[in-house]
């Protein structure tokens, strides 16, 4: 009897192992136990340069899962690019994005959240609603995946100096006041910068502001009434026209600063299972 009781016990320890595994593997189904890092955000996060414009190589998501990666003692990763170029907090909680694309993603280890360069023209009163609808957006992120690391970012260099610490005093009271980390990229793509001012952004310029000449030059460039130039490969016949390096968006090599520091912010803290 005392044996068939054992038995029995240790058929269900066994089912409930079993029960347990596999539902740790349906939540992390999607992509076979990888660690799980959402870069939610709008075009600084997304990259807003058409496909056919882009160079051949690895965006931002990918680059971040090649460099931890690279660590050699880090556990598998992939990186999940949510950004959407013109997005703030209110459009995409009220326009159902959040609700589609981010509440029931499985498995999520670490969220990265940047915005804040949208907000600020989109929304009324900025310093009074911007905290609110940062602090909503992070209840909606708690609730839907408790066991998520949430980290805040603050914005790159896009706009003045100025405009950007307002921004980020913003980005830093929300998460002091949430309890949750900070990463300040904004030091370093502001170092890379120094090293040449327009190297991190490229050339968006008006169609009709580029001389009829060169229009033959630029038709591989051209998207709608646009040119999208990645780097520079341009500047030295059209650098002069008024405005040509205006944009701030990043290109592939701005892309990579934020790729870079991000794994060097994240990697320790991976190995610490913070």
């Amino acid at each position: 009897m005392l044996h068939t009781t054992t038995s029995r016990r240790a058929a269900l320890a066994a089912a409930m192992l079993l029960v347990f595994v596999s539902s740790a593997d349906t939540a992390r189904a999607e992509h076979e136990g990888k660690t799980q890092i959402l870069l939610l955000g709008d075009s600084t996060t997304e990259g807003s340069i058409p496909r056919k414009i882009k160079p051949d190589g690895p965006h931002l998501e990918r680059v971040l899962e090649l460099l931890l990666a690279a660590e050699g003692d880090l556990p598998a990763c992939h990186a999940i690019n949510s950004g959407v170029s013109g997005e703030y907090i209110r459009r995409l909680i009220d326009s159902g994005r959040y609700a589609r694309d981010v509440e029931k993603l499985p498995g999520l280890d670490w969220i990265f959240v940047r915005y804040g360069l949208n907000d600020r023209s989109r929304i009324k009163n900025f310093d009074e609603q911007f905290e609110v609808d940062f602090h909503e957006l992070i209840a909606l992120l708690r609730k839907d995946h408790p066991e998520a690391k949430i980290v805040l970012m603050t914005v790159i260099p896009f706009a003045n100096p100025e405009v950007s610490e307002q921004i980020n005093e913003h980005v830093r009271n929300v998460a002091e006041k949430e309890q949750l980390p900070l990463f300040d990229i904004y030091p370093r793509y502001a170092a890379e910068l120094e090293k040449g001012y327009n190297v991190l952004n490229y050339r968006r310029y008006s169609l009709s502001r580029v001389p009829e000449k060169f229009h033959p030059l630029v038709k591989p460039f051209v998207s709608g009434d646009s040119v999208l130039v990645m780097s520079n490969e341009l500047d030295a016949i059209l650098g002069h026209l008024p405005g040509w390096t205006g944009d701030r968006h990043p290109n592939l090599a701005g892309y990579n600063v934020i790729a870079d520091e991000t794994a060097k912010w994240l990697a320790p803290r991976m190995r610490k299972k913070e």
